[in-house]
């Protein structure tokens, strides 16, 4: 069985992957997940930045086993197609039986959000009112509309891009406003979604308060925050092994990880005492084996539900 794009767009809603992305990333940092290092190869399609790369990414979770194969092409952007392409395979654990193949880029798109989110609710500052976000692409935007379930009191939305016209777009869409990089990297809550190659968040324009979420720029050479942001706060990961191993912005910045966010949420941790905290993630498998279960779940519902002819 197949599902499309456009039937986990209409089965797969933040209101149920939120908490159940907050509960997987509990289990991950308990221990109940299997999930083995991300096997990524590079696509030899071209030089330089429109060099794509093939990744594939198998857990176990519960009742269920899943795999994504997922592709990021950067030059697609400039041809009109999506960067990042993916599809899921869904298990039962107890048989091996497979349940279903699906597409997995809105399902990576969602829960990569949803995994910011729930970093969000836990880590973020008291009296924050001001979203800044680096980036203007498809990850802002679902960003934006993850936060509105976690962040309703949410104030002011300041939007930077390298592109201005991007920028104003987004914008005007979300009901925000353009704005410089100074201005967004100021803001309560900084939220960097890029895939650019070396830093454009500095450490010397963030508020002493700040959260930071940082999602972009996940590779062995990409950067999106420098060496002062990195290590002038508390850095929490998703995961632990995996940001020492996928992310530039720890490995190169030599900043520690205190804790996982899972370790946060469970209380295993104490939330870090200090102003300014990074939340670094880099994407699992995990999370979209969540996602899977949840439209799987859904659609078994749906169709339940439908009148037998």
């Amino acid at each position: 069985m197949y599902i499309s794009e456009q039937d986990v767009r209409a089965l797969l809603t933040y209101e149920a992957l939120i908490p159940a992305i907050r509960q997987a990333l509990i289990d991950y940092s308990a221990g109940k997940v299997e999930q083995p290092a991300r096997m990524i190869l590079r696509a030899g399609n071209a030089e330089g930045h429109r060099n794509g790369w093939f990744a594939v990414m198998p857990a176990i979770h519960g009742d269920a086993m899943a795999v994504k194969t997922v592709t990021f092409y950067p030059g697609n952007a400039e041809l009109g197609l999506h960067t990042h392409m993916a599809v899921v395979e869904l298990l039962s654990r107890a048989t091996g039986e497979p349940l279903a193949l699906m597409d997995g880029r809105l399902i990576t798109e969602m829960r990569t959000a949803a995994v910011s989110a729930v970093a969000l609710a836990a880590l973020r500052p008291a009296g924050a009112r001001s979203l800044g976000i680096l980036g203007s692409g498809v990850q802002a935007r679902a960003h934006i509309e993850a936060f509105r379930h976690v962040w309703p009191e949410r104030g002011e939305i300041r939007v930077w891009s390298r592109t201005q016209a991007n920028a104003q777009k987004l914008a005007a869409e979300a009901g925000a406003r353009a704005a410089s990089i100074e201005e967004a990297s100021a803001a309560d809550v900084v939220l960097t979604v890029t895939s650019a190659p070396a830093p454009i968040l500095e450490g010397s324009r963030l508020a002493a308060h700040s959260l930071v979420l940082a999602v972009g720029a996940t590779g062995a050479s990409l950067r999106e925050i420098d060496d002062e942001a990195m290590r002038s706060g508390t850095v929490i990961a998703e995961s632990r092994s995996c940001a020492e191993r996928e992310s530039a912005d720890v490995r190169s910045s030599g900043a520690k990880i205190y804790a996982e966010i899972g370790e946060i949420l469970s209380g295993a941790v104490a939330a870090p005492a200090t102003r300014r905290v990074l939340f670094k993630s880099v994407g699992m498998a995990i999370e979209d084996l969540t996602a899977a279960r949840l439209v799987w779940q859904a659609r078994g519902v749906r169709s339940a539900s439908l009148p037998a002819h």
